[in-house]
């Protein structure tokens, strides 16, 4: 494997020197590669640009900000008019909770480069947490209309995933007409991001959030909400989300010793988690909800 692997970053390395970075196949490739793989290619390549971002990537998906943090940085050294890099501090940012700074960031991008797709996901998963909806919503279409040719996989499928989640919010929190127009946008966007990534951490969360969250006539189910979330954490044991909403399920069902035993298992994971915080203060901003059977 790793034969074709340094043929293809030397393919990659060719190309940067009159057309930048191939940003969405180093997209794609990073979720096929594990971070051992990215650490013996820069062993020997420690001046390419290209394995550093792959490395940053695989980091962030590893849930290793500080290791993604130093990639993105050393890429900066390199080229600090690097959007990709930029981007990556940002989504580190993000995820260190420095909604500020981030957003300054990405803005920075948008700017530098309108086409740069990432930095609009990243935008919107902002734009969610700040609680506005609508931007988000916006944000997700504009990626999602691109087509899938000129986003990467991962992304175009977030497009859906935010979009649906933003909806979703907009219905909860609206009257019956924005329950109806809205509710029912949530499902069909998921079993979209379903059929892109049928095995990704964020589609499985998100189709177990519907389910627990969603009424019965609906489609809600208590069952099938477990079914995804378990696979969830299976798939990726750091995703602090899937575990306060299986946290969730289980104190609607009443089983109050895995309620608090996935909720424990959020807080070792990330203690400042956004739902973690959302369920324990009881402010429910991010639908905190139970339901019944």
């Amino acid at each position: 494997m790793f034969k074709g692997f340094f043929l293809f970053i030397f393919i990659f390395s060719l190309a940067s020197l009159c057309f930048g970075l191939d940003w969405i196949s180093i997209h794609e490739m990073a979720d096929a590669l594990s971070p051992a793989e990215i650490e013996k290619l820069l062993e020997s390549n420690q001046d390419i640009s290209e394995g550093l971002y792959l490395s940053g990537l695989v980091y962030l998906n590893r849930h290793k900000e500080f290791e993604a943090k130093e990639a993105f940085k050393a890429m900066l050294e390199k080229d600090p008019q690097s959007v990709e890099a930029q981007w990556g501090l940002a989504e580190v940012l993000r995820r260190d909770k420095d909604i500020e700074a981030s957003g300054k960031m990405l803005n920075k991008v948008i700017e530098a480069d309108p086409q740069f797709w990432p930095a609009y996901i990243t935008l919107a998963y902002l734009k969610y947490t700040q609680a506005d909806f609508d931007g988000a919503v916006r944000l997700a279409l504009k990626v999602r209309s691109q087509g899938r040719k000129r986003v990467d996989l991962s992304n175009y499928t977030r497009s859906y995933l935010i979009f649906a989640g933003a909806k979703g919010m907009i219905a909860s929190t609206g009257g019956p007409f924005s329950k109806l127009i809205n509710g029912t946008q949530v499902l069909p966007n998921l079993k979209k991001a379903e059929k892109l990534q049928p095995d990704s951490v964020a589609v499985l969360f998100g189709l177990g959030s519907f389910y627990f969250l969603a009424p019965g006539i609906a489609g809600g189910s208590i069952e099938k909400a477990i079914y995804y979330l378990e696979r969830a954490v299976e798939e990726d044991p750091l995703f602090a989300d899937a575990y306060v909403r299986l946290a969730q399920v289980y104190k609607a069902k009443e089983d109050i010793a895995k309620y608090r035993h996935y909720l424990d298992k959020a807080k070792e994971v990330d203690p400042e988690n956004e739902l973690l915080q959302d369920e324990k203060t009881g402010m429910c901003k991010f639908n905190c909800v139970t339901v019944k059977e």
